[in-house]
Parts: C-alpha cells; sequence; structure tokens
C-alpha cells in the first residue's frame, strides 16, 4: 500500500453543503483536503435561481422541510440562520434582494456566491483536489483512508457532501449513498423532488395544447398545500405551485390525487349561481378570471359552451365543484434531470443532528441533499446546504 498524504478533515464534494463545511473547518485550523471529481464547482449554485441564485429563505424553519426524521434539521437550523448567510453574503459585499415569500437572490450573478465560498475556503487554508475521482474509501487506524486519482490521503474526519440524483448533466452520482451503506447506515430510497409531473394519454389529450398557459392555483396533496402559479406543460404540469406540491406527492409512496383549486379565494359556486341568467358563455365568464386558452377548453370539457342561462343548475353545482377541487392524477415525474432536489437519502435516524456525525462511525458525517431532508422550493435546500455545513464543520 502506498504512502498517504495525513490531514485532519476530507471534505467528499465542493457544491453548496461542501464548501460550507470545508471552510468553517478550515476556519478552525484544521488541516483540509476537499476533493469533487466533477471538473467545475459549485454548479447547482450557479445555474439555480434562473442565474442569480436563491441563496436562502428568510422564513426558513423546520418545518419547511420534508424527511422521515422530521425532528432532524431543528438544531442545525435554528443554529444557522438565513441571518447568519445573508451577514456572511453582506461582509462580501454581495447586493441581494428579496423576490415574493421571503426568497433572496444575488442582484448580479450567482458566480458572487460561488466566489464567496472559494475564498472563504481560500481564507480558511482548505486545499482542493478538482477534479479528482475517488476509488475507494477504508477505515485506517481510527480514521479514513481515501484513495484517489490524485494519491491516497488519510484523515480522522470524512464529511460526505456528494449531493442527491439530481441533473446528472453537472456531476451527480449515487456515490454518497453507496458510501453511507458501505458503513453500515440506512438509506431512504432516493426520488425526484421539486419536479414537473407528467400527464397519461388520456389527461395529455384534453390538456396538452395548453402548453405555455400559466394561472395561480392552490395545489394541495396529502400535508402541502401551495398557492402559487401552474404552469401547462407539453407533458404536463409544472410551475412553482406543481413542483411544491411533486415532493408531497411522492413522500410516503401513496402517489394520490393532486386536488386543484382553480379559483382560490373565490367563492364558485356563489359567482356562478348569480351569473345562471347571462347570455355568457361559461367559457366567457371563466375567461374573466383565468387565462382565455384554458378558460375555452376547461369549458368545452365541462359542460360545453352554452350560455349559462341555458345551463341546469346541477350543470353549474358540477361547474363550481370542478372549479374548486380538480382531482388530477400524475402519471408520474418527468425524473432527475427536471428535478431541483433529490427526497430521500442517507437515513437521518443515524445521525447527530447537532453535529451530522454518523453515531455508529466516529469520525464520518454527511451533509446537504445527500440526507434525507428535502427542502420547499424558494432557497430552503440552500439553507439545509449552509446550516448543515456549518454544524459538520464545526464538529470534525
Amino acid at each position: 500500500m502506498t504512502a498517504a498524504a495525513a490531514r485532519d478533515v476530507v471534505v467528499l464534494g465542493a457544491g453548496a453543503a461542501g464548501m460550507m463545511a470545508a471552510a468553517t473547518a478550515g476556519a478552525r485550523g484544521r488541516r483540509v483536503l476537499l476533493v469533487d471529481h466533477y471538473a467545475k464547482v459549485g454548479e447547482k449554485i450557479r445555474i439555480s435561481g434562473g442565474g442569480r441564485c436563491n441563496f436562502t429563505n428568510i422564513h426558513a424553519t423546520w418545518r419547511d422541510y420534508l424527511s422521515r426524521n422530521p425532528d432532524f434539521c431543528r438544531s442545525a437550523l435554528a443554529r444557522y440562520t438565513p441571518r447568519d448567510f445573508v451577514a456572511l453574503v453582506e461582509r462580501h459585499g454581495i447586493a441581494w434582494h428579496e423576490k415574493t415569500l421571503g426568497q433572496l437572490f444575488c442582484d448580479d450573478s450567482s458566480r458572487q456566491v460561488i466566489d464567496m465560498l472559494v475564498r472563504e475556503c481560500g481564507d480558511a487554508g482548505v486545499e482542493w483536489w478538482q477534479p479528482c475521482a475517488v476509488a475507494s474509501v477504508a477505515r485506517a487506524d481510527g480514521g479514513f483512508r481515501v484513495e484517489t486519482a490524485r494519491g491516497a490521503v488519510e484523515c480522522a474526519s470524512l464529511i460526505v457532501a456528494t449531493g442527491g440524483l439530481t441533473v446528472p448533466k453537472i456531476g451527480a452520482t449515487p456515490f454518497g449513498y453507496r458510501l453511507a451503506e458501505q458503513f453500515g447506515l440506512a438509506i431512504v430510497p432516493p426520488q425526484p423532488a421539486l419536479v414537473p409531473l407528467g400527464f397519461d394519454p388520456e389527461l395529455l389529450a384534453a390538456y396538452g395544447e395548453l402548453a405555455g398557459v400559466s394561472l395561480e392555483a392552490e395545489v394541495s396533496c396529502e400535508h402541502g398545500r401551495f398557492r402559487e402559479a401552474l404552469l401547462f406543460t407539453h407533458r404536463g404540469l409544472s410551475g412553482p405551485a406543481i413542483l411544491q406540491a411533486s415532493s408531497y406527492w411522492q413522500f410516503g409512496g401513496h402517489r394520490d390525487p393532486l386536488h386543484i383549486d382553480l379559483l382560490p379565494g373565490l367563492e364558485a359556486r356563489a359567482w356562478l349561481m348569480a351569473e345562471r341568467r347571462s347570455r355568457a358563455t361559461l367559457a366567457g365568464l371563466l375567461a374573466e378570471k383565468l387565462p382565455r386558452r384554458f378558460a375555452q377548453r376547461w369549458a368545452a370539457l365541462h359542460g360545453g359552451d352554452r350560455p349559462l342561462a341555458e345551463m341546469p343548475d346541477r350543470a353549474l353545482e358540477a361547474a363550481a365543484v370542478a372549479l374548486k377541487d380538480w382531482a388530477v392524477r400524475p402519471s408520474g415525474t418527468l425524473g432527475y434531470s427536471k428535478a431541483e432536489v433529490t427526497l430521500g437519502g442517507v437515513d437521518t435516524r443515524g445521525l447527530s443532528s447537532k453535529t451530522m456525525e454518523a453515531t455508529a462511525v466516529r469520525g464520518l458525517y454527511f451533509i446537504g441533499e445527500v440526507v434525507d431532508v428535502t427542502g420547499h422550493l424558494g432557497g430552503f435546500n440552500f439553507q439545509w446546504a449552509w446550516a448543515s455545513g456549518v454544524a459538520a464543520g464545526a464538529a470534525a
């Protein structure tokens, strides 16, 4: 066996969580090596938020995350808050703005956040091997031996920040899950999350021609309820409301229908019945509240295009019910290439909620998207990356 370099901490994965952990550990005086197999740094940061990086959400709490162990994320999120990350951003002179629902973005470019994290790592003395593939990891002298394309390195602490399976074209792999299983940790089966949903052929025939139409709706599934934009696509449904609901639709494996309120905040029955003597058609009336293309198609599928005065009350009642509770059973998701994050991952019941360390494997830590903590859309997953990275970096 060849001689190995020695470090205090090796971090696998140079994404948001990995860089945060490396910088935190390095700032404590630890000798840190950051390793990543992909050639580019922080690609998920770069492409996020339309290139402006939705780097956190000021409203983030543990309630905005899905996990089989829902209390797990409370400690880390409470100890490193959105305000803490904003302070870091401002210390580096990065201008930012708030959009709707507490979402914070760079005024300029997501590249600023990547440069900030690289600079934090540099200031903390972090050494960087990238691109550098990892061949194997094994126990060695109370710590770990990591065999890489640049040689072997031994460390007391190993932080795994290799991410999930989303966007495989920028380097996503199941490496972190395999490593967790190697050391006896359980895996909650991964699934695409915050992802567009597909229609079966029947629904696609009915609504596929509406691709590009967007409307505000309230979408609910299981315990998730989201009032945001809904977008029709050539393959099914997307938009923030659908992406949010998609995680809940898959959580627990039930895949019950989505319930969509097409007129949130409006009492549809009272509105239609008040107009029941009108010579306006159902499509014409709906077009006052909904995009015209959608109104025309929806009316054609729910009672025709007759004037309201010619429609029996029971038909108007049925239309009102359908408008307030359109039950849609998607055919499936559009997969990891279209997903924002991965649902599931390393089972957090085998990790310390304070340090992210595996309770049965001293010195082994898992952080960020590789673990079974999945946030809502809108900066929450980055906040988990920062918080879990700081928790591990402060302990490793």
